[in-house]
């Protein structure tokens, strides 16, 4: 008998971010029937975004409006029990229990309905009235949970509210036919910046903020010895300060933004290494990184911090650096740079990995597995 799945988050607005949704469909197929809820419209960080159906979509996509998307923690769904008629076998809610949607979900979904929730929760804090409400009138409908991440499991682990429930580590994914390494399109793309097609690229893709750790890799690049370029790709309050380190480097320094998604394996590829140098706050520490699969889905060394969950990504495929040794990340810059035969050994052992762990398919049916065993 085919089971019925029921999935649910804003994020689905954007077609990119149905893939798991999409996967499922083709990984169940014949055992699983998964239909989506998106809102129909949604305030995106770069402008209004709409729900579109795309061909070949292994789905069934409801969209309804959403009020009040101006504040994640706030918005609500409108009509969502009339979306979400119907007999399903489990729901599974991509909103974080402690927001308001995700306890609309919880109170709109049948008895007869399990339900899971995914979470990217990887500090342990106490949330104020009413996010504290939200949290625990989801978690008290659910049936299980999904961290997103290690350290995920380990910080909630010790809360009642999902000690409690049973729960399963699964990482995001990434689309290796979309994020592949292609030289043609890196020695294009170099140049088109004004660099040598063998020109040694550092490269940091991602948001441009203090806590993405800019100003760690900009004063571990001016004290590097060996010849270098940085490219820099992303946008954000650190901008003014890329734009003053690039006038001091005019010739090595390039800084690209406005950058769509779908274009960023194009800028990826130009990069002879990835940096990810986040720097954990008291409210805030890497709750995956994102920029790091794609990077070595592309077939690109990567350099990470401690910071979060990226040293359960990067594993044994990267290099992992305290978070605040600016010494560290100078050292480990002039390494990887001087030696192509050790960034060609980290680029295969990267593909490996986000092949082995992190693509699609494979995260795809982890969720089933899952939610078999949560029926079961």
């Amino acid at each position: 008998m085919t089971r019925k799945l029921l999935t649910i988050g804003h994020s689905y607005v954007v077609t990119g971010n149905r893939r798991l949704a999409h996967e499922m469909g083709v990984q169940g197929r014949g055992r699983w029937d998964v239909s989506v809820i998106a809102p129909r419209h949604f305030r995106g960080d770069l402008g209004p975004l709409d729900a579109r159906a795309a061909a070949g979509e292994a789905l069934e996509l409801r969209t309804i409006p959403v009020r009040l998307n101006r504040s994640i923690h706030l918005m609500r769904y409108s009509g969502l029990r009339a979306a979400m008629g119907g007999t399903w076998d489990l729901v599974h809610a991509w909103e974080e229990p402690y927001i308001a949607a995700g306890a609309q979900i919880a109170a709109s979904v049948a008895a007869s309905s399990k339900l899971v929730f995914s979470t990217f929760q990887n500090i342990a804090k106490d949330y104020p009235w009413p996010l504290s409400a939200f949290e625990r009138r989801s978690m008290r409908r659910a049936d299980a949970w999904i961290a997103f991440g290690e350290l995920v499991k380990t910080t909630l682990a010790g809360r009642t509210e999902y000690s409690c429930k049973p729960s399963r580590v699964i990482p995001p994914g990434v689309d290796l036919e979309v994020f592949t390494a292609d030289r043609g399109m890196a020695a294009q793309t170099r140049r088109t910046l004004g660099w040598p097609e063998a020109a040694s690229v550092v490269g940091f893709l991602g948001r441009f903020e203090p806590q993405k750790g800019l100003e760690l890799l900009c004063t571990a690049l001016e004290r590097v010895t060996l010849p270098w370029r940085a490219l820099f790709v992303g946008g954000g309050s650190l901008e003014p300060y890329l734009r003053a380190f690039e006038a001091r480097h005019s010739s090595q320094v390039r800084i690209v933004s406005g950058v769509a998604h779908a274009d960023v394996p194009r800028w990826l590829n130009a990069m002879s290494v990835l940096c990810a140098p986040s720097q954990t706050t008291p409210v805030w520490r890497e709750q995956f990184g994102r920029m790091l699969v794609e990077a070595m889905a592309c077939g690109v060394p990567v350099i990470g911090s401690d910071s979060g969950e990226i040293p359960y990504v990067v594993g044994d495929a990267g290099l992992v650096l305290p978070e605040a040794d600016e010494t560290a990340w100078t050292r480990a810059l002039e390494r990887l740079l001087g030696d192509a035969a050790l960034r060609r050994e980290y680029a295969e052992r990267g593909f490996a990995r986000a092949a082995e762990r992190f693509a699609w398919p494979v995260v795809a049916r982890a969720h089933l597995d899952w939610f078999d065993e949560v029926l079961a």
